[in-house]
């Protein structure tokens, strides 16, 4: 399994032979407002220019329609006729944005040899997760790799907990940034919960994403590290690619052996 952050949320994923497209947000820096009045969104430049991010992509797969997650710049530049997987419910609006092969979630589902299915997530809690709305994260399989379960914007729910013990994944992929929303509402995973999951799945290895790129999040990379180090969770287990990095995953073992911790490059393999 060949790993790669863009920016956020949005990840090239190389898993069973094929070549995924997650979340994609391809916004300029500073094109969007600001959420808490830090700074405009994106924060950040995207590490290399958007169409090299879409190159070689054979399929898409979008957890829900926020724009950090779908944004207008990807719906412009994606190719119409790629599979597009979604949450149930987000079909119709993908369809009215002109994709033509759009596949939501419904229940698992195969292609091409590799098998997703959708895993429910809160957004939020309270009046805040009414006003997020619903969201999806997928577990992925494939006879020759780890099972993958990519969370998607959730915070740690009894749910959550109860899908990595039902999947038992070899990766798991969180959303770790602390964003908050309204009254200081957390909307994804912060510090804290990242740590649990760790914790929850002791030979699996976590990557942690969606962090310093959105004026709302709370949770830096390197404070993310540091409670990691002092819950004794090895930096093997817990991976915290930087923007741009490659990660090559292998089930319960972190990197394969003789590979190096991470890669920076071309964005495809």
């Amino acid at each position: 399994m060949d790993l790669r952050l863009i920016r956020n949320a949005s990840l090239r994923l190389r898993y069973g032979g094929v070549s995924l497209l997650i979340d994609p947000d391809l916004a300029p820096r500073h094109s969007r407002p600001s959420f808490r009045g830090v700074s405009p969104n994106p924060m950040v430049a995207l590490p290399v220019p958007p169409e090299e991010v879409i190159e070689g992509a054979e399929a898409i797969v979008v957890s829900h329609l926020h724009a950090d997650h779908f944004d207008a710049v990807a719906r412009e530049l994606l190719p119409r006729r790629l599979p597009l997987f979604c949450r149930l419910g987000d079909e119709v609006a993908i369809r009215e944005m002109g994709f033509g092969d759009v596949r939501p979630l419904a229940a698992e589902a195969t292609w091409r040899g590799v098998t997703l299915a959708p895993v429910a997530g809160e957004h939020g809690s309270g009046a805040v997760l009414a006003a997020m709305g619903p969201v999806t994260g997928v577990v992925l399989r494939h006879p020759q790799e780890p099972t993958l379960y990519w969370a998607g914007d959730t915070v740690l729910v009894p749910g959550v907990l109860e899908s990595i013990a039902r999947v038992r994944p070899g990766v798991i992929v969180t959303h770790s940034g602390g964003a908050v929303w309204g009254d200081d509402t957390l909307i994804v995973m912060d510090a804290a919960q990242t740590v649990a999951v760790c914790k929850a799945a002791p030979e699996a290895t976590v990557v942690a994403v969606h962090l310093e790129a959105l004026d709302h999040g709370t949770v830096s990379r390197t404070a993310l590290r540091a409670a990691a180090r002092a819950s004794g969770i090895a930096d093997e287990r817990l991976r915290i690619p930087d923007d741009g990095e490659a990660l090559q995953l292998g089930a319960f073992s972190g990197p394969r052996p003789g590979t190096p911790a991470g890669t920076r490059g071309n964005l495809h393999p």
